[in-house]
């Protein structure tokens, strides 16, 4: 396993940049050039599969102005990651044979956004609170009704019903409460879009080593939370009936390969919650499974909710939950590693690369 350099075109200071895309004919150019001066191979030829599945790394996660920076317990956490992920990348270019990208894609009227609510009087519901079981039904809290007709085909009291029977799912799932969220990611809109300096290694990486620089879109069901990569949070209707699926193709294609690499945004929420779903199914499958994850934990941050009454401080912080989880990941035999670390140095890694 070589290292490569970082290629010249990259600068660290556009990780902080909202607008910053690539200029993809020169970056095309730039990539025929690096694989012919270096020697590159394709993809095609790599005798094990190393795959990089990069979560969620969109201008509104990963920027200060978007809609849910995840800026950790450093006020910039996202914005050091990707300028990690993107040097990682480079620099082991030729080990890693695959990239999924995952964006987390919405639609206006979601069930975890505040435009999903009403309050009893029918008045706006703000984001950044929670929305208990009891509050929905003592009819405190409400769905919307205006949903209703492209929803539910009018039916209120069926949307009540259905709100009711997701806060109880959570609650009784232990997992997590629904959460209101800032208006994020919303399909068609700038903060749907990979952060530029991902994009540009992106599509650097598919263009040097032929690869296919797959994206999953998740998150789109108005009736379920998405957190997972692989799994919506509550898969049922109120009355039984199927609201969403696991997505077993790509849980099957991700435990295929002979490494599984994992980064992105943000710790406690998506990628948190993809893990867990993943080592369920390598519980299920064979746990032996669990020592081809590497988790690059330098190359993702904590969701943390600045307080504006109390400058400095944090009104809410979820860096701890991260934490408790991955410790149990690696308990369980998945490696906990750093992007600065060749790869030729992490535990096992010999066994599953291409080195």
């Amino acid at each position: 396993m070589r290292e490569l350099p970082v290629p010249d075109f990259y600068r660290p200071e556009h990780a902080r940049v909202w607008s910053y895309q690539p200029d993809q004919p020169q970056l095309l150019r730039e990539a025929h050039r690096w694989r012919s001066e270096l020697g590159v191979r394709t993809a095609a030829n790599d005798r094990k599969r190393v795959h990089l599945l990069l979560v969620d790394l969109q201008r509104d996660f990963c920027f200060p102005e978007g809609a849910l920076f995840v800026g950790g317990r450093s006020g910039d956490g996202a914005i050091r990651d990707n300028d990690r992920i993107v040097r990682f990348l480079y620099r082991n270019l030729e080990s890693i044979s695959d990239i999924t990208y995952t964006l987390d894609s919405h639609v206006p009227h979601q069930i975890f956004f505040p435009s999903f609510w009403v309050h009893a009087d029918g008045g706006a519901v703000d984001p950044g609170r929670t929305v208990r079981a009891e509050e929905v039904r003592s009819g405190a809290l409400r769905p919307n009704p205006e949903v209703a007709w492209w929803l539910c085909d009018g039916n209120t009291e069926w949307l009540r019903r259905e709100a009711l029977h997701y806060c109880e799912e959570l609650e009784r799932q232990g997992k997590y409460e629904l959460f209101l969220w800032p208006l994020h990611c919303l399909m068609g809109g700038d903060g749907h879009a990979l952060a530029g300096v991902i994009q540009e290694a992106r599509l650097f990486h598919a263009w040097v080593r032929g690869a296919d620089a797959f994206v999953e879109l998740k998150g789109m069901n108005p009736l379920t939370e998405n957190y997972s990569v692989f799994s919506p949070e509550v898969r049922t209707h109120h009355d039984g009936r199927s609201l969403a699926e696991r997505n077993v193709e790509l849980i099957d294609a991700m435990l295929s390969v002979d490494a599984l690499l994992i980064a992105g945004q943000a710790s406690s929420h998506c990628v948190k919650s993809s893990l867990e779903d993943l080592l369920f199914e390598i519980d299920r499958r064979d746990r032996a499974l669990a020592d081809r994850v590497y988790v690059l934990v330098d190359c993702m941050s904590a969701v943390t909710v600045r307080d504006p009454e109390r400058p400095g401080e944090l009104a809410y912080d979820f860096t701890g939950e991260a934490e408790e989880a991955f410790e149990r990941f690696q308990k369980a035999g998945m490696h906990l590693v750093r992007s600065t670390e060749p790869m030729s140095e992490w535990p096992g890694f010999d066994r599953h690369s291409n080195g």
